[in-house]
């Protein structure tokens, strides 16, 4: 069904492998298929987390293929657009805790796919790089926005405005990643922060993304009055009695996602 994106599940956790060889770049069917991934994932109770990385050992994805872009085809670019957002909204939606894996090259709409991550892990030898404006684009998923909001407006502007391209340990630096691994680890390492997410209950996980995510857009006072609702709520699930009940018995809590 999801020919173009291969997945596979281990445990709660979906690792999703971008493979569009030679440099894991995007196709609009490509594209297509990551937004209904998701969606999928989202119905499917079992699974709590999702990693996302690239084929092979130099690219975790340089983006979109320039060639698609060559002839100056508006339609082939509303088209394209319209597909990466799709797609890289979707992910940020993703109920759960997502990761990338950054295990190379992310370059252009390959780093703007970490960006709608929660998380990113980069191996040491990777960089990151939105260098759209050196051919006469632009970032147009999610590329100006969520930069800004991770590294703050000046180095998001180096980046996007100069070219700047970062290694693994600038990104680290400035905030654009939360760790950095050696070559070949950056996998391993995701798969274990899903676990550590895992020992959280999964519907109190997706109600505190919902209000993390919901500072970007809505005012403090607002966000505060969502929180006290979405406490509340989650008196409706069982995976909140069960938590209560696991910690006052003293044992580890057994959720259900409902």
């Amino acid at each position: 069904m999801h020919a173009c994106i291969p997945f596979t599940i281990k445990g709660h956790v979906a690792v999703i492998t971008m493979s569009n060889a030679p440099a894991n770049t995007w196709t609009h069917d490509s594209l297509d298929s990551l937004a209904d991934l998701i969606l999928d994932f989202n119905q499917d109770k079992n699974i709590y987390s999702l990693v996302i990385t690239g084929a092979g050992e130099k690219f975790f994805s340089a983006g979109a293929d320039l060639k698609l872009f060559a002839d100056g085809d508006k339609q082939t670019a509303v088209l394209m657009a319209t597909a990466f957002g799709r797609a890289f909204e979707a992910l940020s939606q993703f109920r759960g805790l997502s990761i990338a894996a950054i295990n190379g090259y992310a370059m252009g709409g390959g780093l703007e796919v970490a960006l709608a991550c929660d998380l990113r892990i980069a191996e040491s030898q990777a960089q990151m790089a939105l260098p759209e404006a050196a051919v006469g684009l632009l970032p147009c998923a999610g590329g100006t926005q969520n930069l800004a909001w991770l590294v703050g407006e000046g180095w998001a502007k180096r980046m996007i405005l100069c070219g700047e391209r970062v290694s693994a340990q600038q990104a680290l630096d400035i905030g654009l990643v939360e760790a950095v691994v050696e070559s070949g680890q950056a996998l391993k390492q995701a798969l274990l922060w899903a676990q550590k997410s895992e020992q959280q209950s999964p519907t109190s996980v997706a109600a505190c993304k919902r209000l993390i995510q919901n500072a970007r857009s809505h005012p403090m006072m607002a966000g505060m009055a969502c929180e006290r609702d979405e406490f509340v709520n989650l008196f409706n699930s069982n995976d909140q009695k069960e938590g209560v009940r696991a910690f006052l018995e003293k044992r580890q809590p057994q959720w259900t996602n409902s």
